[in-house]
């Protein structure tokens, strides 16, 4: 057993060693044959990023997409609210009936107690088909925004000599960039123009 343990180690020592050489060998290549745009001290950034979050805070047309889902929200929920008030109702009215016998048959309270049954069960398929709609609505408005990133991005990448252009929501995915590798308010400031030019 042990001398497994001493030959995996050696096997990893070796893969390390392989990868420390690729590693600054393939980094030198990348400088010398990168087509980035140069920074000030002579590096290469072929790669860039948006900061998504102050994207979708500063893009007009996400704004207008957030008023629209924020609007079918209110809408689903004020509709769902008044049902459900309206069986809340219904269900404390029946609850007072059972506690004063106030049902002239057996067959009456159970036609009553059916009726309410089935408007729980038509609330709750309600607020599934509304969830389910806001959702499909949301998933819809998303694939508009990505999609008309995606298309600038295209253009904007023919001009530029970046080659992998990242999403950075909160400082998850990049941790560190340098000064003019977040494109961010390059890019909102062009996404803004042309949605300002395509609503007229």
């Amino acid at each position: 057993m042990k001398q497994v343990s001493t030959v995996l180690n050696g096997v990893l020592l070796i893969a390390v060693i392989i990868l420390y050489v690729l590693h600054f060998s393939s980094s030198k290549e990348a400088v010398v044959s990168g087509e980035g745009e140069a920074a000030a001290d002579g590096d290469v950034y072929p790669v860039a990023f948006i900061n998504t979050d102050s994207l979708l805070l500063n893009y007009n047309f996400a704004k207008v997409v957030n008023e629209q889902l924020m609007g079918k929200e209110e809408a689903s929920r004020a509709d769902y609210a008044e049902k459900a008030r309206i069986f809340q109702q219904d269900a404390v009215d029946f609850q007072r009936k059972v506690q004063t016998n106030a049902f002239l048959s057996q067959d009456r309270f159970n036609k009553e107690r059916d009726r309410l049954a089935k408007a729980e069960q038509d609330l709750q398929l309600l607020n599934q088909r509304l969830t389910n709609e806001l959702m499909q609505e949301q998933d819809k408005l998303n694939r508009q925004l990505r999609d008309t990133l995606e298309n600038y991005l295209k253009e904007f990448a023919k001009d530029k000599p970046y080659k992998v252009i990242l999403s950075n929501t909160l400082g998850d995915n990049v941790l560190y960039g340098a000064q003019g590798v977040d494109i961010t308010k390059h890019v909102t400031e062009a996404l803004n123009a042309r949605h300002e030019a395509g609503n007229k």
